[in-house]
């Protein structure tokens, strides 16, 4: 950790406790399911950084080169004193783009994300390469109640949320995070990356991709359930599923029983039939006309859109007035 980064972090134990909460509560309802927010550890991470490089999957290059191209026009809806905070940070990858457009004296970045380790990691590396930025990492779930630092005098509070990771939320979550957004960046404004409606081949390519990358990730959550519950299940007795649900615009994810199983959580057993899944992740696809609408009803003001030529990826700046 390099001098002069502030870190909050949350106790482990509490963290773990949370976690094993959640999947008893996920594997106890019918049909199954649990928050893809526990796909997130350091390992999860590592491999999602994986599938963002994999050629299959167009949303990561796509909305990288929004960014390269109209990151100066994106940084002057800012405007020049900023406190900016990213949401669901990861590895800082996209938001260097912004940062190379703005002054660093102007700027007070607050990256935060779940993943502490990846996450001050991810912070080491740009305080080398960036000396002059102000870096606050918090360690927590953007999705929950937080604290964030506050704003240097003659500032405003803008947030970057990219990734199209709105569409991992449910409408009513993608609504009530929105809502969040809007009070504790009123004043400023939040710039965020939607993944559209496109064609579903494209679609299952990007989620099913050829070097098992994607398999991997889906699979983490139940790996990372027996590291650190204990958590016990038999090996092969799941599988990656990955499909375009139309009647929702998502792609959803499962981990399919291959077999009558039962899974052992903590003094719990939980029975799956063949074929039974664990719902792990949806990532609902939008127009801009609809996002703008859903972002409206929580409180934004729509304002510039840049789309690619293919018309698969968008990014919105939304004021939050």
């Amino acid at each position: 950790m390099k001098p002069g980064i502030e870190w909050r972090q949350p106790r482990a134990s509490a963290e773990q406790r949370q976690f094993a909460a959640d999947l008893h509560a996920a594997l106890a309802r019918a049909p199954k399911a649990i928050s893809p927010k526990y796909f997130y550890d350091e390992t999860g991470s590592r491999l999602f950084e994986q599938i963002c490089d994999l050629p299959e999957y167009y949303p990561t290059r796509t909305e990288l080169a929004l960014l390269q191209a109209h990151a100066a026009d994106m940084a002057a809806q800012f405007g020049p004193q900023v406190q900016l905070v990213e949401y669901g940070a990861g590895a800082l990858r996209k938001v260097r783009l912004l940062l190379d457009a703005m002054p660093h004296d102007g700027v007070q970045f607050v990256p935060m994300d779940i993943s502490g380790p990846h996450l001050l990691a991810a912070c080491d590396g740009l305080a080398v390469d960036c000396p002059g930025l102000a870096i606050q990492p918090l360690v927590a779930d953007f999705t929950r109640p937080h604290t964030l630092p506050p704003c240097a005098d003659g500032s405003r509070r803008v947030g970057f949320f990219p990734g199209s990771s709105i569409g991992n939320f449910t409408p009513a979550e993608a609504d009530a995070f929105l809502r969040l957004a809007a009070a504790e960046l009123k004043g400023g404004g939040l710039l965020i990356g939607i993944d559209l409606v496109k064609d579903a081949h494209v679609l299952h390519a990007a989620y099913n991709d050829a070097r098992g990358v994607t398999a991997a990730f889906n699979m983490n959550v139940l790996e990372r359930a027996r590291a650190e519950l204990g958590a016990e299940f038999p090996s092969g007795g799941f599988e990656h599923l990955a499909f375009y649900n139309p009647a929702y615009r998502r792609i959803e994810m499962h981990l399919r029983a291959t077999q009558p199983l039962v899974l052992r959580l903590g003094d719990q057993s939980y029975m799956f039939n063949e074929g039974e899944t664990l719902h792990t992740e949806h990532s609902h696809k939008y127009t801009v006309s609809g996002f703008q609408a859903l972002a409206q009803r929580a409180g934004f003001k729509p304002g510039k859109v840049w789309t690619d030529a293919n018309q698969w990826f968008a990014v919105l700046w939304l004021e939050a007035s």
